[in-house]
């Protein structure tokens, strides 16, 4: 039996705020699309971009870029912003990172992201089978990137280490929030153990990108963002993403404000000003979208970087 969000059951109900103009997702029902969507539904995967009925899917798959949501649809943790369901998990599917790794395959990705929800239920949290999903796209698609969104393997020990063995060339973990609303947002997670855990992915792996990505309009304010900031840069950090949170039902989370386009400009030149290599920041902005285009980013400017320092 699926529940959803069982602790606000008894809740009052939030009414959701109109969007104002400058939120629009883009509607490109293309060939493509639907392709995406075939090649998806024949390999029985789950996307987030369809179980966290994302804004960008549209334009996303008319793309044929697609974040593949492994270990199932089904989370054991209830976080008051998120659409994904919560309940018991079914166990694992051991043909899954072979369906993963063909499905890419067959849309010729350049750069795959593959997330999971929350496997509290599972010793490692998923660690392995990150791994060996990671694994066998690779073997199958060598001169694909893939880039990981991982849980936070609260609890799990040295369990997240399965993942970074098998290299991915970004991981990316959400930082979601401040830490003033975790109680209220992400109940069964923990602020400084998030921070904690991209900071140790970064000192086990030099090379790999880390990521996180941050939602604006939950009720917190300017200042908190700034410390957040400053906590993932002090996490060595490379790439920040910064959107608008858009409440997906009255029983969810309430949205306190929209932010303007003008003030997403605006984290973005602090944010750059603290050192990121990259930061994506706008109303629409996801972890995973234009990903490939913002991995190539990152590389170039990694590179730049480099160079940079070289030369002083």
């Amino acid at each position: 039996m699926k529940i959803r969000h069982p602790e606000k059951i008894n809740k009052p109900i939030n009414p959701i705020k109109k969007k104002p103009k400058w939120i629009k997702s883009k509607l490109l029902n293309s060939k493509e699309f639907f392709l995406t969507k075939s090649i998806v539904n024949q390999h029985k995967l789950k996307t987030v971009c369809q179980e966290a009925n994302c804004p960008n899917i549209t334009e996303c798959w008319s793309k044929r870029h697609a974040t593949f949501l492994i270990m199932g649809e089904i989370c054991t943790r209830a976080c008051a912003f998120c659409d994904v369901t919560t309940g018991k998990p079914k166990p694992l599917n051991p043909m899954e990172p072979l369906k993963i790794a063909s499905a890419i395959k067959k849309l010729n990705l350049k750069h795959a992201v593959i997330t999971s929800v929350d496997r509290d239920d599972l010793i490692d949290g998923g660690a392995n089978h990150f791994f060996k999903v990671i694994i066998a796209t690779k073997k199958q698609n060598p001169e694909t990137t893939i880039e990981v969104l991982t849980p936070d393997f609260l609890r799990k020990g040295e369990s997240y280490k399965k993942v970074i063995e098998a290299q991915p060339d970004v991981f990316n973990h959400n930082i979601e929030t401040v830490p003033g609303l975790y109680r209220k947002v992400r109940p069964g997670s923990r602020y400084f153990s998030s921070v904690e855990l991209l900071k140790n992915a970064k000192k086990i792996d030099k090379n790999i990108f880390t990521k996180s990505g941050l939602m604006v309009g939950l009720g917190e304010n300017k200042d908190e963002i700034i410390q957040v900031l400053d906590d993932l840069r002090s996490a060595e950090v490379d790439f920040l993403t910064i959107g608008q949170y858009l409440q997906p039902s009255s029983k969810h989370h309430p949205l306190h404000r929209y932010y303007n386009p003008e003030e997403f400009e605006e984290l973005k030149s602090i944010a750059e000003s603290k050192g990121f290599l990259l930061v994506s920041s706008s109303p629409l902005t996801r972890s995973s979208y234009h990903a490939d285009e913002d991995f190539f980013k990152l590389k170039k400017n990694r590179t730049n970087q480099t160079n940079a320092q070289s030369i002083s």
